[in-house]
């Protein structure tokens, strides 16, 4: 049985590092002058830069910044905010997913460590001489020697994949808080387009009934009461419609803030009246805020572990050493499995230096390498886009603010213009019809005042998004 048992030993070691068994005193002497290579072939500079590690944040509230939404003055937005960052689907997913590659990150650098396995063999055999049953106990140690930094390295392409994941859940938090933020606002804005067109409505209906007395009286003709008809009906249309998008909007806020969308009619929000940003966007803004967005962020870190996996490539074409050993007890009684005379013991090593695999190496060399280029390039389209959506945004911003000021103008100049006509219809010089009609353009300017102030709070938004809801 102690001869079964010393084979399976040394047959155990063998399997574990697939390689010569040399004596454990002598240690063997690798190539001192090997030397690493940065991922464009030169080598690496003395002094390294020291790498910022990034950690998830404690605080998610940290990652919106709840003061800029402050400036709205809206406390039913800021909830509406909050339950989103505490129910949302997406932002649990995002948290999630950090998680999951935390734990990656803990089983590659388990890599680093030495293997220790242990196991328990009740037997019975025959060898030489007459069969025998006994019970062994193996405890078998394996250890990779990382002289090259290799498996080190696979601990950081991995820690990289999550440091960017983290960067995703900081991007999910500020898009959802957007989408919460633009979403309620068109809420409010539907509010105002609903109000406002219920009256044009109202004033269509009290014009067509006006006109269809006149045409019974020969006062007005058959193709200008049906006209009114169909502007009248034309106008309820668009109020269903509006109604239509607003429920609609009602359910997206409903998904977005982690509810059910058989709760909107309990959906409070800001009288349209009342809801302005009281905040400063800059003209300009520092190219340092570009830096700072995580997709940025992001694409800086897949680009250093694209670097780190071409660095792999290359040390995957090295000598691996390996040690390992091994102890088994055995005997015919269970009693006596633990004593010295019943234990076998054994250390070994190896050098293992691949010589022929098809090319798989060098192919996954330049594959890697590609991979590398390719991150260069979404760097740099990340670069540029980070660029365009924050220009895109102070474009807006500054376009539509001139928009609302030229359409405050003719604002002002269509409520004199039916003030007037009010004075007019007091003095009986003109019709009913007429103020009416008046009335109703003054409420259709006013439709295009509201929608533009509100377009200027979903520019804000949109700026808000583009500087990753940093304060400026």
């Amino acid at each position: 049985m102690r001869k079964i048992l010393s084979l399976a030993l040394l047959i155990s070691l063998g399997m574990g590092n697939i390689g010569t068994v040399i004596a454990a005193e002598k240690t063997p002497v690798l190539n001192a002058g090997a030397e690493e290579v940065k991922v464009d072939g030169t080598k690496p500079e003395t002094k390294k830069k020291k790498e910022t590690k990034i950690k998830p944040t404690k605080n998610k509230y940290d990652y919106i910044n709840m003061s800029w939404w402050g400036q709205f003055n809206d406390d039913n937005l800021n909830a509406y905010i909050i339950k989103a960052m505490d129910k949302n689907q997406d932002l649990k997913m995002a948290t999630l997913t950090i998680d999951e590659y935390y734990q990656n990150v803990i089983a590659q650098r388990a890599g680093e460590l030495p293997t220790v396995s242990a196991g328990f063999l009740p037997g019975y055999g025959k060898f030489i001489g007459p069969s025998a049953g006994g019970f062994g106990l193996p405890i078998i140690a394996n250890y990779e020697l990382d002289i090259w930094g290799k498996n080190h390295n696979k601990t950081t392409s991995v820690r990289k994949l999550y440091e960017a994941s983290i960067l995703d859940e900081q991007a999910a938090y500020i898009a959802i808080a957007s989408a919460v933020g633009s979403t309620y606002i068109n809420i409010v804005k539907l509010d105002a387009m609903v109000d406002l067109q219920e009256d044009i409505v109202k004033l269509r209906k009290e014009i067509f009934e006006i006109m269809s007395v006149s045409n019974a009286e020969g006062l007005v003709s058959t193709s200008d009461l049906v006209k009114a008809n169909k502007s009248y009906i034309s106008g309820v249309a668009d109020l269903t419609d509006l109604k239509k998008e607003r429920t609609k909007l009602l359910h997206q806020l409903a998904v977005l803030t982690g509810d059910s969308p058989n709760n909107i009619e309990e959906y409070a929000r800001t009288d349209y009246r009342e809801l302005a940003f009281t905040g400063n966007i800059p003209e300009y803004v520092s190219s340092e805020v570009i830096m700072k967005r995580p997709d940025y962020l992001k694409a800086e870190k897949m680009l250093e572990k694209a670097g780190i996996d071409v660095r792999i490539a290359r040390k995957e074409m090295l000598p691996q050493l390996s040690l390992g050993g091994g102890v088994i007890f055995n005997s015919k009684y269970f009693e006596s499995l633990f004593t010295t005379s019943n234990m076998i013991w054994g250390l070994g090593g190896s050098v293992i230096q691949p010589f022929f695999m098809g090319g798989k190496l060098k192919a996954n060399l330049k594959a890697k390498k590609i991979a590398y280029e390719r991150s260069v390039k979404n760097y740099e389209k990340v670069n540029l886009t980070s660029m365009q959506e924050v220009n895109d945004s102070l474009v807006s911003v500054n376009m539509d603010r001139e928009k609302l000021s030229k359409q405050k103008k003719i604002q002002e100049l269509e409520q004199k213009d039916f003030q007037l006509s009010k004075d007019k219809f007091a003095q009986g010089v003109i019709a009913k019809l007429d103020l009416n009609q008046m009335e109703e353009n003054l409420l259709t300017v006013n439709k295009l005042v509201y929608s533009s102030e509100f377009d200027c709070m979903i520019d804000y938004i949109s700026f808000y998004k583009a500087i990753a809801a940093q304060s400026i």
